[in-house]
């Protein structure tokens, strides 16, 4: 879905006889230190050109290669892509107003963003999840893997992750934008979210949050308990294979453990429990929304000799051409 098409659906989410005054937020960001800001710029401009260029080399080398057409490769390509927008949400917003003194966003921005974080950021907990399903059908299942995951299979997961994702998104905005806002509008995070704009809402709000927990609470929880069964059904798979066989199948699914540690850790301690420290919050999102997408190309390719030998082949038909 394009950011246009989000933005779109994300204006016509509001409620017209909203009775909020605010008409726009000021994000109060990492840090209000001018010279820590200056390092911060240079640091994150440094890490988001990571993310975009790593991201885009996996999605252009999955789909230049034709060896890399198992179903692993596949969901690797969408959420190298997610990566890319999930980032994309919040990055550019931190970034800029690192160097500018009025960090403002409109009422409507705040909402679209508070939108696409929660879109694109449960889009890649289903990803990750089917990711896991994959690994689990691949080594414990290896003879019915052609007919069990097939193309049409995979295309059906990933539309399934961005339906998830998109009905998600839609519940926490709409429960938001149903509040009230008459000040203050100071948000003390870099990027608009639930629990902090819950905090500047003028109404009691602790049914909308207890709401907004179950909801993230339950995504989270139950697709973590899917890839703790996945992966304690693979574990128990290797015992009766040989040392070799073993060791394969886990490097192939230490990547993946790593992706889920690095971003199911910090989401599940964002969204499965009410907000009482922003400050501690926003210094943890920045695992989910910056670190871990630029992770995401090193753990996947630096481990893969057939991704590294996929992208010296599409590096050498670029140098030639």
């Amino acid at each position: 879905m394009c950011l246009g098409c989000t933005l779109h659906i994300t204006a016509q989410l509001i409620n017209k006889d909203n009775a909020s005054s605010v008409k726009e937020f000021i994000l109060l960001g990492l840090s209000e230190n001018q010279r820590v800001q200056k390092i911060y710029f240079v640091m994150f401009l440094f890490f988001y050109m990571l993310i975009v260029a790593g991201n885009l080399l996996i999605v252009i080398t999955v789909i230049s290669s034709q060896r890399l057409n198992s179903p692993m490769y596949f969901f690797l390509c969408y959420l190298s892509f997610v990566d890319v927008c999930y980032s994309s949400v919040t990055a550019p917003k931190m970034i800029a107003d690192f160097l500018v003194e009025d960090k403002t966003i409109s009422f409507v921005g705040c909402i679209a963003q508070l939108f696409g974080v929660h879109f694109f950021g449960c889009t890649e907990i289903f990803i990750l999840t089917v990711m896991a399903y994959d690994r689990y059908i691949a080594i414990c299942r290896p003879l019915h893997c052609t007919t069990l995951m097939t193309r049409g299979v995979c295309g059906r997961m990933v539309i399934g992750s961005w339906v998830g994702g998109f009905i998600h998104s839609v519940v926490q905005t709409l429960l938001t934008t149903q509040l009230p806002f008459c000040g203050p509008n100071k948000i003390d995070h870099y990027f608009c979210d639930v629990h902090p704009l819950l905090q500047l809402a003028c109404t009691d709000t602790y049914a909308v949050g207890i709401i907004v927990v179950a909801n993230s609470g339950m995504i989270s929880l139950s697709c973590f308990f899917i890839l703790v069964m996945s992966y304690v059904a693979i574990l128990v798979s290797l015992r009766s294979q040989t040392s070799e066989g073993r060791h394969k199948a886990l490097s192939t699914c230490g990547s993946h453990i790593t992706m889920v540690i690095l971003f199911f850790g910090p989401c599940t301690f964002i969204y499965i429990r009410p907000s009482s420290n922003l400050s501690e919050d926003k210094s943890v999102a920045v695992f989910y929304t910056v670190i871990t997408p630029m992770l995401n190309p090193l753990i996947y390719t630096l481990r893969n000799e057939e991704m590294k030998n996929a992208m010296r082949k599409l590096w050498s038909r670029k140098v030639e051409s």
